[in-house]
């Protein structure tokens, strides 16, 4: 971790969180933070607790053990409560309200927003970043392909003006090309001043895009560090690039 980031306090910090479903131990002692600014992602293998973890940063599941900071301060409450203290979410699987047109989702999105030119002004920038939502506003999100319900959920989360852009497997299910626009378009959120966390299973757009990264394995972090550094480590190359051959 660079030393400017070290002196600042982190946007979001995880520090030994625990979650359970009944006997099962989603997550074990994960620590996480997030520094303003940055894109951090989390990787790791089907069924390794990252969406878990993404659901008890937002209040969707009840947390064992453990504490989540935002801003220096205890983050609790339901998720809609979490959306109005800066923090939003793009859900594995998108989760678009089908019988409802593109516009209206993002207007459900603007909820904690009180300020309508802001959500004008809101609705604009999403259009820009994703201008085939503008060109289907009056489409209903149920007709849209993935692709672009995924623009639509990531869209509908930037809505609510979000100091930290949760996204839960963006890439999920969506060909490469459109991996590669939707990609683009995060880090173009981010320069524009957005914090992003982002779970992946895509090990390598995800740390591509990132600065920072941490794995995740069975609940538990195994490894952190530069987003680059573990590109390129070969532990993490075998593991979830494909290529590489493990060390130990």
């Amino acid at each position: 971790m660079s030393d400017i980031l070290q002196q600042q306090q982190p946007l979001l910090s995880v520090m030994d969180l625990h979650v359970s479903y009944g006997a099962i131990k989603a997550v074990r002692g994960f620590n996480l933070d997030v520094y303003p600014g940055e894109i951090v992602c989390v990787i790791g293998s089907n069924g390794a607790g990252k969406s878990t973890l993404m659901n008890a940063i937002m209040g969707n599941v009840k947390r064992q053990g453990g504490q989540v900071l935002f801003e220096g301060k205890p983050l609790d409450g339901q998720s809609f409560q979490i959306v109005t203290k800066g923090i939003s979410l793009a859900p594995e699987g998108r989760k678009v309200f089908a019988p409802l047109t593109v516009y209206e989702n993002l207007m459900m999105g603007a909820f904690p927003v009180n300020d309508k030119a802001k959500v004008k002004k809101d609705l604009e920038w999403v259009y820009t970043l994703f201008p085939r939502l503008r060109e289907r506003m009056a489409q209903y999100a149920g007709t849209l392909s993935g692709g672009e319900q995924q623009m639509l959920a990531i869209g509908r989360a930037l809505m609510a003006s979000p100091r930290l852009l949760l996204l839960d497997e963006p890439s999920l299910g969506l060909a490469p090309i459109i991996i590669k626009d939707i990609f683009r378009e995060l880090k173009r959120i981010n320069e524009e001043g957005v914090t992003i966390l982002l779970v992946e299973q895509n090990a390598r757009q995800a740390l591509l895009l990132s600065h920072r990264g941490y794995v995740m394995q069975t609940g538990q972090l195994v490894m952190e560090g530069d987003a680059k550094e573990l590109l390129h480590n070969p532990d993490i190359q075998a593991a979830y690039l494909g290529t590489g051959k493990k060390t130990h």
